[in-house]
Order: C-alpha cells, then structure tokens, then sequence
C-alpha cells in the first residue's frame, strides 16, 4: 500500500514472540525477513540497517502509531534492532493519550494483533518469482493496526500467543476467505 506521500506501508501480525507485558508494555517482530507478503513483497535481511543508523545518528526515532495515522501517536518504541529473524521492536503504549488508552485496550483484549511498518523504498528488485525483494527501505513508523499484511504471526496477552501450526491454520483461512469474496 502507497500513501500520497510515497510512504509504503508493510503489514505484519504482532507474532508469537509480541505480547503485552505490565499492562502497556509490547514487543515483537513488526517485519520478517525472508516472508512473501500479500503484496507479493519480500524483506531481505539488512534492509532496515542504514535507515535506523541513520536515525539514531540524527537523534530520531521510528514513531509509533495507530492504524498509520500521523495525527496520532500512541506510544514509543523504546527499542527497535534487526536480527536474524527481523525487525525486532520494544515499546510502550501511552495510556495517557486517549487513543492510548483505548488501543492498549484493544491489543489486551486480542481485538487489535497487527503491526505495520510505515516505509519508502531505496532499493529494491524483482527476484525470478516476481516478488519484490526489498534491499534498503527508510523506516519511518510502526503502527499497531487491524488488517496486518504479514499473517505468520500473531500477538498474544500476557502468555496468550498461537503457535505456529495455528498461524499456518488461520492464514489458510485467511486466504480461503479472501478468494471466496473474490469469487475464485
């Protein structure tokens, strides 16, 4: 997805490793590296380095918001770092602002368990699939939605995270539904 300002944005389910710890306190893996996407996307390990050096150099950081809205912030990350896996993130959800308050809400009751990554592409190419091979994106938020992108991995509250076998299990379903609608 393209907003009118070329940021893309990458939708992925807080996984297996996100929950909710001390009430307004989440972690996980808002991307995966090596995953096709429903876009057809795919994250190469590495793709994230450049842009959070840069950041941290600058004195910056990614914002957290909610459903990819800049008129509102909902929290902070207090850590995001790539490892073999993906792009790992720490934060916390401000219950002091309204939506805060509301999205810790949601996440703790399991009605809100995706991340997207809000970001502009600089390097990318086509791999013999099809599939676009992200290289270096600029990252510039990671906001807590509804529809992530990236169904392999889901949130779960304090200890309440779905397995892999289930994850494979609801993206199935997941796909059977969408070619349903779409009459295929």
């Amino acid at each position: 997805m393209t907003s009118d300002y070329g940021l893309e944005m990458k939708f992925c389910r807080l996984g297996e490793d996100v929950a909710v710890k001390e009430g307004c306190r989440i972690e996980g893996y808002a991307s995966y590296f090596g995953i096709t996407d429903q876009g057809g996307d795919v994250v190469v390990s590495g793709a994230y380095g450049k842009s959070l050096a840069r950041l941290k150099d600058q004195g910056r950081a990614v914002k957290m918001l909610w459903q990819h809205d800049p008129a509102q912030p909902i929290g902070v990350w207090d850590e995001i770092v790539e490892d073999g896996r993906g792009l790992r993130v720490k934060g916390r959800i401000l219950t002091e602002v309204e939506k805060g308050r509301e999205a810790a809400a949601l996440v703790a009751a399991g009605a809100i368990d995706g991340l997207s990554i809000g970001y502009r592409t600089v390097t990318a190419e086509k791999d013999a699939k099809g599939q676009r091979l992200l290289r270096e994106v600029e990252l510039w938020e990671v906001s807590l939605v509804t529809f992530p992108m990236l169904p392999e991995a889901r949130v779960g509250a304090k200890g309440d995270a779905l397995g892999v076998t289930d994850l494979h299990e609801l993206a199935a379903l997941f796909d059977e539904a969408r070619r349903a609608l779409a009459g295929k």
